[in-house]
């Protein structure tokens, strides 16, 4: 009768020091898979093209991937969308070497993760939501051309803060307008940004994929560990 607790298998999650939605990433995770974050340090400067530079910085990132390593995770995700893109491509590739030379046996970022779905689904013509300024929203739409993606239409709150505090209807809102009859899927960009509970009305309402930074994060790693993700999207059925 006492057997047990379930074994448990880890993820490694690197986050930015302003994350506030790990309660988000949990409903992710099935039963068995336990979460273990380290932050980046603080930098007091506003969300833009600095912030993003600074918290994907690859002291920070080896530094913090030091501290996740003692509880043995499978995977470890740099929980970022902005600093996984800010650079590029190449940028990306080379953050997922940073973490996995300073000890991960495997490495995702939230960047990279939405390449390989936009990939494996064959979605080349989507529309983007962000939270961010102008600067920083090109650089997405930039890195989405470098993977062979086209932007069709784009919406960004211009947020330097703040950016958890954002409503489900201010997002909705945001995603229903940028949705094209040529958008083969939306994209919600920004780890910070609660998206969980839209995904599923959203697509019922569009009829189309919602991808969502989360949501692409923990598949990607659960992916890697042969373990399906738990939550909304049909998308996740399709790969």
């Amino acid at each position: 009768m006492f057997d047990g607790p379930l074994a448990q298998r880890g993820i490694g999650v690197i986050a930015p020091f302003d994350l506030a939605l790990e309660r988000e990433l949990w409903r992710w995770v099935p039963a068995e898979v336990s979460l273990h974050l380290a932050r980046t340090p603080y930098e007091p400067v506003p969300v833009s093209l600095r912030m993003a530079e600074l918290v994907s910085t690859a002291r920070h990132v080896v530094a913090a991937t030091h501290d996740v390593l003692p509880v043995e995770p499978e995977v470890v995700a740099y929980l970022c969308t902005s600093g996984s893109f800010v650079s590029g491509l190449a940028a990306e590739q080379a953050l997922r070497k940073v973490i996995i030379d300073a000890g991960a046996p495997d490495a995702v970022t939230t960047s990279g993760a939405l390449a390989e779905v936009l990939s494996a689904l064959g979605l080349r013509r989507i529309s983007v939501v962000t939270p961010y300024d102008a600067d920083l929203t090109a650089r997405l739409h930039e890195f989405l051309a470098e993977i062979g993606v086209r932007t069709v239409a784009g919406e960004n709150l211009g947020l330097g803060s703040g950016i958890w505090k954002v409503s489900y209807r201010t997002i909705a809102e945001h995603m229903l307008r940028v949705d094209r009859p040529d958008a083969e899927a939306i994209f919600v960009a920004c780890t910070n940004l609660p998206t969980y509970d839209l995904i599923e009305p959203l697509e019922a309402e569009l009829g189309k994929p919602i991808l969502t930074a989360n949501q692409l994060t923990m598949w990607a790693c659960l992916r890697r560990m042969g373990l399906p993700v738990v939550g909304p999207g049909r998308w996740l059925t399709d790969i």
